[in-house]
Formats: C-alpha cells, sequence, structure tokens
C-alpha cells in the first residue's frame, strides 16, 4: 500500500508538472512535492511505524521518486526560461534604420594581412617566428642591446615605463624578443619577431604610441653584410615589386655595427627610408653568452610603415579608427 501512495504521488506531480507554463507555478509544485510540508515529506514520517525492512524498501522508493522529481523539476524550468526568452526576442522592437547589408564574412586587417605577408616572404627562405611579452624589463629592451645609460631612448619622455624604478617598461622594440631567443638557443638562428610596440610619441600623420614592428635576426657561421644586403633586398622586391630599387645609407643604432638605413626609390625618383638593419654588436652578442667571433645581422621595419607606403596611405591612425569604407579597400 505504501508503494501503491508513492506511485499516485508520482503521477500526480507529472500532471502538475505537465500543464505548468511558469516558472512562478514551478516552485510551487517543488514546494508542493517536496518542500518542508510537502506530500513527500509526508510520507518520510511514516517510516517511523515501519519495520526496518519495510522501512528500508520504502526509504529507498522514497530517495528515488525524490530524484526523479528533481530531474524533472529542472529539466522543465530549462525549457521554460528557454522558451520565455525566445518570446521575448520576437516581441523586441526592430530598428529599421540600421543600415543592414548583406555580411560577406570576416576579413583580415590590413595591419594583419600585411604582417603576415612579411613573415611568409622570410619564412619562404629559412626563417621561423618567435614571440615574446609586450611588457618588458629594462635588461631586455636596453641593457641587452647595447643601449648606453645616457641614451635618449631611456628617457621617460620616450618610453613607458611600468614602474617608479624604471626597470620594467612596455617594449619599444621587439628586438626583446631575439634576445630572449638567444638566452635560449644557440646558432644557427634565423627568426623574425613579428608583434606591437610601445613609445612615448605623439599622434601625428607617421608616428602612434603604439604600432607595429617586424625585426629580423640570423646569427651563422661567417655569416656578412654582403648576406644582409642580399636578404633584405630579396624582401623588398619580394614585397613592393621586382622593379623597386633599393639603397643602402650609413646609420647608427647602438646594437648593431656597422648599421644602415635601407632606402627605396619611390614616385618621381624619390627615396624613401623603409627599415634599419647592421651587424649585431659584439657585445650583445657577450650579453647572452655566446661565444667570442659569432657573427650575425639584424634588420626592423615598421609594419605601418609599408602599408602606408604600398596603398599611399596619407595618416597612420587610420588604421585603427575602424572605419569600414577604409578598411573594405584593402
Amino acid at each position: 500500500m505504501a508503494e501503491l501512495n508513492l506511485d499516485k504521488i508520482h503521477s500526480s506531480f507529472l500532471l502538475a508538472i505537465d500543464e505548468c507554463d511558469t516558472v512562478e507555478k514551478l516552485i510551487q509544485i517543488q514546494k508542493e512535492f517536496l518542500g518542508k510540508n510537502s506530500v513527500i515529506s509526508e510520507e518520510r514520517k511514516k517510516l517511523r511505524s515501519l519495520s526496518e525492512i519495510d522501512k528500508k524498501k520504502y526509504g529507498k522508493k522514497i530517495k528515488e521518486i525524490t530524484v526523479n522529481i528533481l530531474q524533472d523539476i529542472d529539466s522543465h524550468k530549462i525549457q521554460l526560461v528557454k522558451a520565455k526568452y525566445k518570446n521575448r526576442e520576437n516581441k523586441e522592437f526592430t530598428d529599421i534604420t540600421i543600415d543592414w547589408f548583406e555580411s560577406s564574412g570576416t576579413k583580415e586587417h590590413i595591419i594583419s594581412s600585411v604582417m603576415e605577408e612579411v613573415v611568409q616572404i622570410f619564412s619562404s627562405i629559412g626563417y621561423t617566428v618567435a614571440h615574446g611579452p609586450e611588457a618588458e624589463t629594462s635588461w631586455h629592451n636596453f641593457d641587452a642591446l647595447n643601449t648606453p645609460i645616457w641614451h635618449p631612448a631611456r628617457y621617460e619622455s620616450d618610453t613607458l615605463y611600468l614602474d617608479k624604478q624604471l626597470d620594467n617598461l612596455l617594449r619599444t622594440q621587439t628586438s626583446t624578443v631575439q634576445v630572449r631567443h638567444m638566452q635560449e638557443n644557440k646558432p644557427p638562428i634565423y627568426i623574425v619577431s613579428p608583434g606591437r610596440v610601445y613609445r612615448s610619441d605623439q599622434l601625428d600623420s607617421t608616428h602612434s604610441p603604439v604600432f607595429h614592428q617586424i625585426e629580423g635576426l640570423a646569427v651563422d657561421d661567417a655569416i656578412s653584410f654582403t648576406d644582409l644586403k642580399g636578404t633584405l633586398e630579396f624582401f623588398v622586391k619580394e614585397f613592393f615589386g621586382k622593379n623597386i630599387k633599393t639603397k643602402f645609407i650609413p646609420h647608427f643604432f647602438p646594437f648593431t655595427e656597422p648599421s644602415a638605413e635601407v632606402l627605396v626609390s619611390w614616385k618621381d625618383n624619390n627615396w624613401l627610408e623603409i627599415l634599419g638593419c647592421g651587424m649585431v654588436d659584439p657585445n650583445v652578442f657577450e650579453k647572452v653568452g655566446f661565444k667570442k667571433g659569432t657573427q650575425g645581422f639584424a634588420f626592423g621595419v615598421g609594419v605601418e610603415r609599408l602599408a602606408m607606403l604600398r596603398h599611399n596611405i596619407d595618416h597612420i591612425k587610420n588604421f585603427y579608427d575602424n572605419d569600414l569604407r577604409f578598411l573594405r579597400q584593402f
């Protein structure tokens, strides 16, 4: 008789939940069947008067019914909530002033596509990609790269420091990745390191406090400036076209010696600077523990600079305005 009573309770519950159409009613049903003074609670009280055998058997049945009721309540609650929000979506007002247009799918940002293209060019001649943190130490950003303490690049007016001791900063160049890679790997090394860099620059047509660089490093036996020149001439012709001429003029960088700037012939026979390069200074190799006599070259190029030259873009802020009229052109 006891089991029969539980079966009736379960049947009554199933009928009630089948007719339930709101979460509020469902809560009341849960109280009615599983609450403090519920029908299941009353059945539990009857266990006291039963024999040990019947108590065990009937108690197991109560537990099964309770679990089933809880599962059914949870399942029905999910269905009610989904239906509630579905109805709300159907009733929501649609703004007909929105300029709806057929989606053509996602499209890569021009900076990302230029950066990927540059990486692919160097990958085609055996370079691999290396990455590193954007929040760096002064040692990796300056000391390891042979930058003297008095160098203007260390000034707070040029660099975004993260502490008053000037020990940590937002990297000003991806050369920091080269340092970390050399600390963990021995020659031969052929890497490019793309990524964001930060400087305390005022925004104008060609400068931004946040921009993108790709820097390269090659360290191998008997490597020379001739190898550097040939590598960069190959890159320029692959990126800008076979008819582009290049010119190397002497320059100074703390971490390379000799150093040079690379210029390309442009419209109206003008020469435009696109990147810096040079043979890695022996002091840099010493900082990372390489043996005396190690040779290598390094170079660095601004991604925005490349994109502006190729596509005749007159202001760097166009890359970051998120103006679809501009971005859809590329």
